[in-house]
């Protein structure tokens, strides 16, 4: 028993690390390669767990050559278009100007209620709005609305905007990113004396905390559900 353990462990971390090599694509944004490979990786796995009188090299060197041959065709499809094109296929328009593309509908075996379906989900009930639908090569299907349906910008107005960029998370669950802090010229005794006034005595007591672009500080502390927006003004 012990011995099955200690192989699935060792199984397990060398498929997570093999596919964390793999890149961050989610299985929805998989190429129809990749999808083999993960399925074959995963079977190949399986056997030296169930059998213990396989070698567990018998199951770790097929999922390296696995991974070697993905890195090796993905490294392939990148240099070349056309060879991309023969491993991935290309992008298929569906629908042009709001009118369906019977024959690529066919030849892609994609029925008009799986077209509806996608199109509902891209929160577009009227086909009549559609400029493009492009079935792309990973499955999903990509909606462009005609000009005059689409949703109106500041850029259309003529409004101008301030620059928002990402907010820098400084406190998860108690754990402070210093490095973050650090990143944004800032020390862990300004973030104390910021967390001071908000009755926060510690950042263990902290559930998350980060600073938005405008120097405002969003704190929510772990007790309740409370939650403290302190202005921070111009940072050091």
């Amino acid at each position: 028993m012990l011995l099955i353990i200690i192989r699935t462990l060792i199984l397990f971390t060398a498929v997570v690390v093999f596919l964390r090599m793999m890149g961050k694509r989610q299985i929805g944004q998989l190429q129809p390669y990749e999808l083999v490979i993960i399925i074959m990786i995963s079977e190949l796995a399986a056997i030296p767990m169930e059998d213990t009188a396989t070698p567990i090299l018998g199951g770790l060197i097929p999922i390296f050559v696995l991974l070697t041959a993905q890195v090796s065709l993905a490294y392939l499809s990148l240099k070349s278009e056309k060879f991309r094109g023969i491993l991935c296929g290309t992008p298929s328009i569906l629908v042009e100007n709001s009118i369906i593309m019977e024959d690529e509908l066919r030849r892609q075996r994609y029925n008009i209620n799986d077209l509806l379906e996608q199109l509902r989900s891209k929160d577009v009930a009227n086909l009549a709005d559609v400029e493009y639908a492009i079935l792309e090569t990973g499955g999903q299907l990509s909606v462009i609305l005609k000009s005059q349906k689409r949703p109106v910008s500041p850029e259309d107005l003529g409004l101008p905007t301030k620059y928002e960029g990402l907010p820098t998370t400084l406190i998860i669950d108690g754990f402070v990113f210093n490095e973050n802090l650090r990143k944004i010229n800032l020390d862990r005794e300004w973030l104390d004396n910021q967390l001071e006034p908000l009755g926060i005595k510690s950042p263990q007591e902290v559930l998350f905390c980060y600073l938005d672009t405008c120097g405002g500080l969003y704190c929510q502390p772990k007790s309740n559900n409370e939650k403290a927006q302190s202005p921070v003004g111009e940072q050091p």
